[in-house]
């Protein structure tokens, strides 16, 4: 391919890399994205796989688009809590009310003593060494 053909064509990729993360900020499926910007799944992830800074847009965009579509669904609970419906009300308080949870709490007391044998307790040694090894430093 000519320099001047893949200057073009470069061209027109990144303007379609801009168009699918615009529409991704507002739509944060990737399906829907590459339906609404014409780009393939296919193109779109070897986008992804050769190109890491548009990988990393991706993943702005997909959180920008995630916080947007939170702020809708929590402007909708609102103003269904506005119009009395009593199951966004319940929802609500469940989710940002203490006194409302679905948690129960249970607290005990062990009257006896926890005594591990011999090979209980080298198990248990040999699972915390493991444990608190370095992750790569097998």
């Amino acid at each position: 391919m000519k320099e001047k053909q893949r200057k073009t064509v470069d061209v027109r990729i990144a303007k379609e890399k801009k168009k699918f993360l615009e529409i991704l900020e507002k739509t944060p499926v990737v399906q829907l994205a590459c339906e609404r910007s014409g780009v393939s799944k296919a193109t779109f992830y070897r986008w992804k796989e050769a190109d890491k800074e548009f990988t990393q847009k991706v993943e702005v965009a997909l959180s920008e688009g995630n916080s947007l579509v939170s702020d809708i669904a929590i402007a909708q609970l609102i103003s269904a809590i506005k119009d009395k419906n009593l199951g966004a009300i319940k929802f609500w308080l469940t989710n940002h009310h203490k006194d409302y949870t679905n948690e129960l709490h249970i607290t005990a007391e062990v009257e006896q003593e926890l005594v591990l044998s011999p090979e209980q307790e080298a198990l248990v040694r040999r699972a915390l060494e493991l444990v608190s090894l370095p992750k790569y430093g097998i």
